[in-house]
């Protein structure tokens, strides 16, 4: 994983209503936008434009079924997102000691 999927991943979690969404989708093997939208808080548009972002960083895929669109997590770009952060965290040197 290069560093720029590193960084649109880290932005796409970063904000606390798409985290909130992402680990709502992973909870589950798919859900509809209809059922993202009936958590509290969260209007259609906010939920388009918030699944657009994630789709985009890689971590869920949508795929549209008659009127519904399913959303589902995609684990393995979390899978090598982690490795991918550990991977910097491993190659950073302790700091010096006084």
């Amino acid at each position: 994983m290069d560093r720029a999927q590193i960084e649109k991943i880290s932005k796409a979690l970063a904000d606390e209503t798409r985290l909130r969404i992402f680990e709502a989708i992973s909870r589950t093997q798919q859900m509809t936008c209809g059922e993202i939208v009936s958590m509290r808080g969260v209007t259609p548009a906010t939920v388009s434009h918030h699944l657009k972002i994630l789709s985009e960083a890689g971590l869920i895929t949508c795929r549209r079924q008659g009127q519904f669109v399913y959303s589902e997590a995609l684990p393995e770009t979390v899978e090598a997102y982690t490795w991918a952060l550990s991977k910097i965290v491993r190659g950073k040197k302790s700091p010096r000691r006084r």
